[in-house]
């Protein structure tokens, strides 16, 4: 029972960085591709 309790906790957790790491790289992803865009007369 612990067993399973402590897999499903680690599970979590995992996957809560997981989650983070992707948020992260996007987030650097789109501001890279803000910076690298060309500007456009008038915007």
């Amino acid at each position: 029972m612990l067993r399973k309790i402590m897999l499903v906790l680690l599970a979590g957790v995992g996957g809560y960085f997981v989650y983070k790491k992707t948020q992260q790289s996007r987030a650097e992803k789109d501001l890279w591709a803000e910076v690298a865009d060309p500007v456009t007369p008038g915007h």
